[in-house]
């Protein structure tokens, strides 16, 4: 079972709460900060470092909390240094993405007054600006409940009821962009949009959580975008191949059941099995992400109703410094 709240390295909630009081963790320690950040972070101390670093230079101030997905004993050590105060909550085991996102957002709101919460990955540098544009966006349209920033690519997030979530081209070149879901490179929530609608499904481990709290916050009737010229870059990728091809293919049909029916998943199920054996058959066809003995592996757990974190030996091995060692391709 996943754990909703982890073991904060410098106390429990309570203490959270006096530190926070006395602004640790807060990058402007002299204003009130209206956003709390809550950065996930896996074995990579130097990346995240520069995440911090990038949050220090926000234009509006903000509290950051880290939490830390179960990191080895020397990374923690090292982390413990980073900052002086910084909020670091240790959750002992790699819950995922959306569980531990979840883990931080419970502890801001239990333990603090923030009107808007961020979740980034251990590797997303956001111009100076970025966090100050997505408060102006969301301070403008009191209907918005979840923005994202502007990761450059030119998409836009679209939930379609066979595929699940997918891109289209994007509509706008500035500002306000409506999107049927954010994306988890950085993406910033109403605290009252969580109070009433939730956090995210923790069944999804990672990738997929997004479109789902998306969708469902539309259906609430919040407004839900993307907000171009706000700024990310997310220069890395944790997980390897086979772990993100395990968890998309098992999320996607997960997803078109539960928001589009089961007749739907059937279809993404057909389509999905004919992508994986002409893949199969046909190297010179597979994508750039492609395990079919992962994929395989997705369909079998999503049958059986099999959720959470992939199979242990799908994720990349790292080395002493947590640098990703290539896994294996499959054939």
């Amino acid at each position: 079972m996943v754990p909703t709240h982890g073991r904060a390295s410098y106390g429990g909630s309570a203490e959270l709460s006096e530190r926070r009081r006395n602004g640790a963790g807060r990058c402007d320690g002299d204003t009130a900060a209206r956003v709390g950040v809550v950065i996930v972070h896996w074995n990579q101390p130097d990346r995240l470092r520069r995440t911090i670093e990038a949050f220090e230079d926000q234009t509006v101030p903000v509290d950051l909390l880290v939490v830390d997905n179960g990191s080895r004993r020397e990374v923690l050590a090292e982390l413990r240094q980073l900052r002086p105060g910084l909020a670091i909550l240790e959750l002992g085991t790699n819950c995922g993405f959306g569980p531990a996102a979840n883990a931080g957002f419970r502890e801001l709101m239990e333990t603090a007054g923030h009107e808007f919460l961020v979740v980034s990955p251990h590797d997303a540098l956001p111009a100076a600006d970025c966090a100050e544009r997505l408060v102006n966006s969301l301070d403008e349209r009191p209907t918005a409940g979840l923005v994202c920033a502007d990761v450059g690519d030119g998409v836009t997030p679209y939930f379609n009821p066979y595929l699940g979530g997918i891109s289209v081209p994007a509509r706008v070149d500035q500002g306000w962009e409506p999107a049927d879901y954010v994306h988890g490179t950085l993406m910033m929530a109403r605290r009252r949009c969580f109070e009433e609608i939730g956090l995210f499904d923790e069944r999804f481990f990672a990738y997929g959580e997004e479109v789902e709290i998306g969708v469902r916050a539309r259906a609430a009737r919040w407004e839900v975008g993307l907000l171009r010229g706000a700024r990310v870059v997310n220069p890395t990728s944790r997980l390897g191949t086979k772990a993100v091809d395990y968890l998309m293919e098992r999320n996607n049909l997960i997803l078109v059941r539960e928001l589009s029916g089961p007749t739907h998943a059937l279809t993404r199920f057909a389509i999905a099995l004919v992508g994986l054996l002409r893949g199969w058959m046909k190297p010179e066809t597979r994508p750039l992400l492609f395990a079919p003995r992962a994929r395989l592996r997705g369909f079998v757990d999503f049958a059986r109703g099999r959720y959470g974190a992939p199979p242990a030996g799908y994720f990349e091995k790292l080395d002493a410094r947590g640098e990703p060692i290539a896994l294996a391709p499959e054939e």
